[in-house]
């Protein structure tokens, strides 16, 4: 068990629960506890690591590329004559396979018009709505950008 992983566990569980009942807290503490000590076995202390800073710096971007791509999904499903060419696009990746691969295709699954659906070894492939907008340069920036976040665990 790692005690800032149960301090953080715990801290969540106030913040959903709200309740100061010794009950309320003592399950709280138990569920921590058994988080914390999940979290060691699953993730290792060392095993991965992500650059909280650079991850901060990356969040103006996110919002305002989120934001963007909901626009344009809004835009088209109001749209009368929807354009939409929905395909696949292959993407070649740094990203080595593992915690950081995964918090990629995680961040990246949350911009609206494309969806990772595939792994090779040196790609991704992500479903898109339209194949005829630049989604691979799109997501090839996405990953430069989160490089400086996920650096620590792409060893």
């Amino acid at each position: 068990m790692s005690l800032p992983r149960l301090v953080v566990a715990f801290l969540a569980w106030l913040a959903l629960d709200r309740s100061i009942a010794v009950v309320d807290l003592a399950l709280g503490l138990a569920t921590a506890a058994a988080a914390s000590s999940a979290s060691v076995r699953l993730l290792p202390r060392g095993a991965a690591g992500i650059g909280v800073l650079a991850l901060l710096a990356y969040l103006p971007h996110f919002l305002l590329y989120s934001l963007r791509g909901g626009l344009d999904v809004a835009r088209r499903a109001l749209a009368l004559d929807m354009r939409l060419l929905p395909g696949f696009v292959d993407v070649q990746t740094l990203m080595p396979r593992g915690f950081a691969r995964h918090t990629f295709t995680t961040i990246t699954s949350l911009m609206p018009g494309s969806l990772p659906c595939a792994d090779s070894p040196s790609s991704l492939r992500y479903h898109c709505l339209d194949t005829a907008q630049p989604v691979g340069q799109q997501i090839e920036a996405e990953e430069h950008a989160l490089r400086g976040a996920l650096l620590r665990t792409t060893r």
